[in-house]
């Protein structure tokens, strides 16, 4: 034995001091028995590792699995259902006339080792995702509810509300923000009018998701109509692309952009009026921008969109 632990030393103690001054001013000092220090003074031989502690665990018990038909039943069903969990298992087993309970069944596996065997999940394969290599070949668009809480002032009173529309070419990262006091497809027509004289190079295609402003897609009418805003992309002879519904993820970009803007913009901003907005809105714009990006290899959005240019 490499240590003597705190109860053999404990129990040292004890046969020491009864050594000297007898059993029953030891079992009065270290408030035990006498017959608890009669059983020391048996089971000491002279080492310490025969005080050790023994387990008190029973040898055997009236109810536990003993009977080789348990045994075979169960090692014989588990065979055949090798995957099936501790429920599924258990009800099964009843099926066939067993009668313990389901802990002292998890019991009796766990000591047989016929434990379940997990099989693996199927391994999910994403698609290759085909990025855009020029400017403008793929636009995504999106819109973004002003949080209340960053409206205060008059603009609260009057329960005034701002929205954040957002075009980010997937190529260059480069992204055009504008305010708009409402979200609307007349809001935008007027937003894609401004994106097309804004972006410098040719838009080939657009991709938003399916919200009415963009699209009527999912409305009530059995007659499908083009909103404002499909028309005016059909007019200027741009692919509207919509992505698949509830998956958000599709349009991950505008997406990340957004959760950005929410850490570390409209965390610590406040407006108090649709110009105050439209102004902060704008040097915010310019900032994302101008600011280095990891997936661009360290080239801010303006960098690497004058790198096509040259």
């Amino acid at each position: 034995m490499n240590s003597i632990t705190q109860d053999i030393k404990y129990r040292l103690s004890i046969l020491s001091y009864t050594a000297k001054n007898g059993v029953t001013k030891a079992a009065i000092k270290y408030h035990t028995n006498r017959q608890f220090i009669y059983r020391l003074k048996w089971r000491f031989d002279g080492t310490p590792e025969s005080l050790k502690p023994i387990s008190r665990r029973p040898h055997s018990h009236p109810n536990q699995h003993t009977t080789p038909a348990e045994i075979k039943q169960i090692t014989d069903l588990r065979r055949r259902n090798p995957n099936a969990g501790l429920v599924v298992f258990w009800v099964k087993l009843r099926q066939h006339g067993y009668t313990r309970s389901i802990t002292g069944l998890y019991r009796c596996l766990q000591r047989m080792g016929l434990k379940k065997q997990t099989l693996p999940n199927p391994k999910y394969i994403p698609k290759p995702y085909k990025k855009a290599a020029f400017p403008g070949e793929k636009v995504q668009i999106d819109v973004k509810v002003v949080p209340s809480a960053c409206i205060v002032g008059d603009a609260k009173a009057c329960g005034e509300k701002m929205y954040q529309y957002t075009a980010l070419d997937e190529c260059t990262r480069v992204r055009y923000l504008e305010a708009f006091n409402e979200q609307s497809t007349y809001s935008l027509l007027v937003f894609l009018q401004h994106l097309v004289r804004k972006f410098k190079f040719r838009i080939c295609k657009i991709q938003t998701d399916n919200g009415f402003e963009f699209t009527n897609r999912f409305g009530q009418s059995q007659k499908e109509e083009l909103t404002l805003f499909e028309r005016q992309l059909a007019g200027y002879g741009i692919t509207h692309q919509k992505i698949r519904p509830y998956t958000p993820r599709y349009n991950g970009k505008v997406e990340r952009s957004h959760r950005k803007d929410n850490e570390y913009f409209y965390a610590d901003h406040c407006f108090y009026s649709f110009e105050d907005f439209k102004k902060q809105l704008a040097v915010r714009n310019r900032q994302y921008n101008d600011f280095p990006m990891r997936p661009l290899n360290w080239k801010s959005p303006n960098e690497m969109l004058q790198s096509f240019r040259s």
